[in-house]
């Protein structure tokens, strides 16, 4: 629920019961009344002990940033608080005009993070309401104005957007204008969030410093509804830089295509949601030019195309011929492609420079049926995929991943109905899964 205030409950165990508090109150009063029937006939009754002020509220809070007044606040400012014997919380922040700012609490109950970047040069009041078990509140408030707008920004873009529908090899990719310092990497990636529906397993990895990904354990399952959002408006990105825009994505995965290229047999075997569906005679790269072994993803898809590597091979063995169907697995130039000139090797011996031929029905016939993000496994050439040689983090083990992650790898403990990550982290699921390809 996204709202502008937050009823935040307290944590199992957090609560104290209401009970040995009334049998203390009563014995309290009993102790007074013999106090007052223990004095002297024609004195005055008084009461023994105690100043007769009011008692202080039982819960407390203490917003711990921004700070009280401050100034020059980064505009993806969160609201940090502490509490104490609360048992009901509830977080509001506002703009000058007293205009509720929607955004929400973290699972800890700590943290408030508005729901998109705040205003530039402008004024806010985060105010924290606690209620303790007596029923007294008590409230923390804290004015403070963000900074102006600098000039200095980093764009954050993604490669999918909104009504997408993709293979289930593919990642969710962010990329940076400029290069994150490895220190501010953790405080990106806390900002990064993904949404699944069904629920499954995932985890963001640094590709480079200028990109991010994130990866299913497994290949996403067909079907898959996919929201990601980078809260990442206005975060400082390090040497006085800031992130310039918030993102958010909704995509779909669509159905299982998986394609598999055998060397050994000079077949293509493909298959949707589990059953095979067709196998194509193809030709893979020659021996002084060979494919690259591994699961590579489909990338790109040209109906027409040029290919022209006269500055790549050299005028022997560089040629320049349009192609059709072209599908590209590889920045090194691997494609699937039609290629009526090898029709005869096709599934007999591998003449071409890298990429996997078959004949122009079957490359059509393939072409309508791929998306971007179907995989494709290569196996038994001579050579093996290099990493970022595409997308190639289904060439990495799991480990691998969470090693590349800026923040720690928390394994999930339960398997909800839809998946939302803890933001940076990993996304939930059973996590009982393992990676296909490690």
């Amino acid at each position: 629920m996204r709202v502008s205030r937050f009823q935040v409950k307290p944590r199992a165990g957090r609560a104290r019961p209401p009970v040995p508090r009334v049998v203390t109150a009563v014995a309290l009063a009993a102790a007074l009344a013999l106090t007052g029937a223990c004095t002297r006939a024609g004195d005055a009754p008084t009461w023994q002990g105690g100043t007769g002020a009011e008692p202080s509220p039982q819960a407390q809070a203490t917003i711990t940033e921004p700070a009280a007044d401050a100034t020059d606040v980064p505009a993806s400012t969160a609201i940090t608080f502490t509490t104490a014997d609360a048992a009901q919380t509830t977080v509001e922040l506002t703009d000058a005009d007293g205009n509720p700012v929607p955004g929400e609490v973290d699972a800890e109950g700590t943290v408030f993070l508005p729901d998109g970047q705040l205003e530039y040069d402008a004024a806010y009041t985060a105010t924290v309401t606690v209620t303790g078990d007596d029923g007294e509140t008590t409230t923390a408030s804290h004015n403070f104005r963000t900074m102006a707008q600098p000039g200095n920004q980093v764009r954050v873009s993604s490669f999918l957007g909104d009504g997408n529908v993709v293979g289930v090899a593919m990642p969710l990719i962010l990329r940076f204008s400029r290069d994150i310092p490895q220190d501010y990497r953790d405080d990106v990636q806390r900002r990064l969030s993904v949404e699944t529906e069904p629920a499954q397993e995932g985890i963001w990895y640094w590709v480079s410093p200028t990109e991010v990904q994130f990866r299913p354990r497994e290949f996403w399952q067909a079907g898959t509804q996919l929201f990601y959002k980078a809260q990442t408006g206005g975060l400082p990105m390090g040497d006085g830089w800031y992130g310039r825009n918030d993102l958010t994505v909704d995509a779909e995965v669509g159905a299982a295509l998986v394609m598999t290229a055998d060397n050994a047999s000079k077949t293509m075997v493909v298959t949707k949601d589990g059953e095979t569906i067709k196998e194509i005679p193809i030709s893979l790269g020659k021996p002084k030019t060979p494919s690259s072994s591994g699961t590579m993803i489909v990338m790109e898809k040209l109906k027409e195309t040029v290919f022209d590597t006269y500055e790549e091979l050299g005028p022997e063995e560089g040629y320049r011929t349009d192609i059709e169907y072209a599908q590209r697995l590889t920045w090194g130039g691997e494609f699937i492609h039609a290629a009526p000139w090898s029709v005869a090797d096709q599934g007999v011996r591998n003449v071409s420079h890298g990429c996997i031929n078959m004949s122009m029905d079957n490359a059509k016939w393939l072409f309508n049926q791929t998306r971007v993000g179907d995989p494709v496994t290569v196996k038994g050439t001579e050579v093996q995929l290099a990493n970022g040689n595409g997308w190639t983090v289904w060439n990495l083990s799991w480990d691998e991943l969470v090693e590349g992650s800026a923040l720690p790898y928390e394994p999930p403990t339960t398997e909800p109905e839809s998946t939302e990550s803890t933001p940076g982290g990993a996304a939930g699921g059973s996590g009982t899964s393992s990676d296909p390809q490690a």
